[in-house]
């Protein structure tokens, strides 16, 4: 299972390719492999069953790339910009907590 710190830590492998209001398509870095024995690709497509907000994920292996679609009312277009950054984790940490859904 994936929890925010996890979040937090992936991100740090993306950067923004296109970014609107509701879609994100990031490029993954290669060096993601190094989290690959605590973090799977069916762990970060199953984040809109785990946090509210998140529509759907797509990866793409092929082209190293994920797309991201959410709700820009629950998630401003800056939350998903700071962190791909690593900046402002305090709030999204808060943020992601409160959003996270309960999974039995």
């Amino acid at each position: 299972m994936i929890n925010t710190e996890d979040i937090i830590k992936i991100a740090g492998y993306f950067s923004i390719i296109a970014h609107s209001p509701g879609r994100l398509r990031v490029r993954v870095n290669p060096n993601i492999k190094k989290e690959s024995n605590s973090i799977t690709i069916e762990d970060i497509e199953d984040l809109p069953n785990r946090i509210d907000g998140i529509k759907s994920i797509k990866v793409k292996k092929i082209i190293a790339s994920v797309t991201i679609i959410y709700d820009p009312s629950i998630f401003p277009s800056k939350l998903w910009e700071d962190l791909i950054k690593n900046e402002n984790l305090d709030e999204l940490t808060q943020i992601i907590n409160k959003l996270a859904k309960e999974v039995a």
